[in-house]
């Protein structure tokens, strides 16, 4: 035992030449290095005692502390390597052992990481070696979400996957989603997607973690969308944003000069003026589809003007789902909107503030023959009579194939003469009739009894201040009917998550603090 010490500490005279596999590829040629690591790891475990009884005595033939200091720190040295050496093998063996034992091929497990979800991906990434060299390709990064409920989510992390995906790059989905939703833009059982002030979680959820970045987005985080004619963004299709604190108008701009192809835009709670992004919409994606914004503050931004409704009308003909909800809207803006996009089949102006319904008279004979869903949900100024007429028009055949219509209010609808004035039990809406006549039709019409949400005083002061934030409150007394509808072998587990390569090949992992995956970049 002292002797293979002894043998371990002395210097080589010269490095030992890799024999050539050529020469003798049957019969391996080991080395004195091999020899003594083989007589080594010969020992018994019950060889620790031994092997402690050695080195002490190997120290104690060292003349000086400065020489046994040396053999101490050699000696872990050494055991590090080894140690090192031992975990890499063994990835390496598992990685094999699960390429065998593995039913599908690369190709197919690559095919099936693509249709898994981000947070899913993460978790398949972190389990073995063969399957984060799978999750590398960038088909498996073509739909990427990293809404979470709670900042979880760096730039860096977005940077990664983007770069990951390259032009491969569908979809994309970022920020702070509260709770599940329903899908926008359909019939569904309607659930509000409320913005979120993201200033009031603690700094607890926004430091940062195990020395890592801080895991908020900036406006920064969209940066990589950009470069050149070989841009990510270039084939980009869906584009979501949910409440970024830090994203401002001009970051925005930039994200959507960088995706022509867009099809689907979706932005809530963002500190960005609607008219400065219809324009960016208008300049930039010009085929788009699709097209979301909820304000981040209900009732505030009065920025939309004509002529840009009369742009997006001319540049965007292709539009055919539209939701402006908690903006300061006016009939005459909506009404253009409304009927110069004949492909409209999805109409959602909730939580609208200047809205009175007086844009839906004659609607259906010079626009929005199509419309399919129309949601007027929580307009403060939306009049008794005008809903009325348009139930009116129901009845007489036109919007044939409208089949979703939601006027509820959680504050009554106005009256003619002074909107101050709340109708509760409406008796010259149809709504029983339209209900019998037009059975295809999903009619929502919620009214609340009189005076169970605000008095009248607290809606004056509504009005002035435009303090309060509308669907931040209809999360708590939303009724019921609000949701209605119309109609084998072993497998080894690789620690290393692929780094038997070298910890450059290092990536997003995970770590269960909670039940959600964190995304971190090591």
């Amino acid at each position: 035992m002292d002797a293979l010490f002894q043998v371990q500490t002395s210097p080589p005279s010269s490095m030992a030449k890799r024999p050539c596999p050529s020469q003798n590829p049957r019969i391996p040629t080991f080395t004195q290095m091999d020899l003594l690591l083989e007589a080594f790891l010969g020992l018994s475990d019950s060889s620790s005692i031994c092997i402690d009884l050695s080195f002490e005595r190997l120290l104690d033939s060292l003349p000086s502390d400065l020489d046994q200091t040396r053999l101490i720190d050699h000696a872990l040295k050494m055991g590090t390597f080894l140690l090192e050496a031992g975990k890499r093998s063994a990835r390496k063996r598992a990685t094999k052992h699960n390429s065998v034992v593995w039913a599908l091929p690369p190709d197919l497990t690559i095919k099936v990481f693509s249709m898994l979800d981000t947070q899913s991906l993460c978790y398949a990434i972190a389990t073995c070696s063969m399957f984060h060299k799978c999750a590398k390709d960038p088909s498996c990064y073509a739909n990427i979400d990293l809404t979470t409920v709670s900042p979880r989510v760096n730039n860096a992390v977005v940077s990664t996957m983007i770069h990951r995906a390259g032009n491969s790059l569908q979809s994309l989905k970022l920020g702070i989603v509260p709770g599940p939703t329903a899908p926008l833009g359909s019939c569904q059982p309607l659930v509000f997607r409320n913005s979120v002030d993201v200033t009031s979680f603690s700094w607890n959820d926004k430091r940062s973690r195990q020395g890592k970045e801080s895991s908020v987005l900036t406006r920064s985080c969209l940066s990589p969308l950009g470069g050149g004619s070989s841009s990510p963004g270039k084939l980009l299709r869906t584009l979501h944003l949910y409440n970024i604190e830090r994203m401002d108008s001009q970051s925005l701009r930039a994200a959507l000069c960088a995706c022509p192809s867009l099809l689907d835009l979706e932005i809530v709670g963002l500190h960005v003026e609607l008219r400065q992004t219809l324009m960016s919409v208008i300049e930039n994606c010009r085929s788009i589809e699709r097209l979301f914004f909820e304000s981040s503050k209900t009732g505030r931004d009065d920025s939309l003007k004509s002529p840009t409704c009369a742009d997006l009308v001319h540049s965007c003909p292709r539009l055919v789902s539209l939701a402006l909800r908690g903006f300061k809207l006016h009939d005459d803006k909506v009404g253009k909107l409304v009927k110069g996009l004949r492909k409209l089949k999805y109409v959602d102006f909730s939580t609208s503030y200047s809205i009175t319904g007086s844009f839906l008279g004659n609607l259906g004979n010079s626009g929005g023959n199509l419309l399919e869903v129309l949601i007027l949900r929580d307009c403060m100024h939306l009049k008794e009579v005008e809903v009325a007429r348009f139930m009116t028009s129901l009845l007489a055949g036109d919007f044939k194939f409208l089949r979703h219509l939601d006027i509820s209010n959680r504050e009554g609808l106005a009256s003619e003469g002074d909107w101050y004035e709340r109708c509760y039990n409406s008796r010259i809406i149809p709504i029983e009739q339209v209900m019998k006549e037009r059975p295809d039709v999903c009619l929502l019409a919620d009214f609340p009894s009189e005076g169970s949400y605000f008095e009248i005083e607290q809606m004056l002061e509504s009005e002035i201040n435009s303090d309060v934030s509308l669907p931040s409150q209809l999360s708590g007394h939303t009724s019921d009917s609000m949701f209605m509808s119309s109609s084998e072998g072993s497998y080894n587990s690789d620690q290393g998550s692929g780094n038997e390569d070298g910890r450059e090949a290092s990536y997003v992992i995970y770590e269960e603090s909670s039940d959600e995956v964190d995304f971190l970049i090591l």
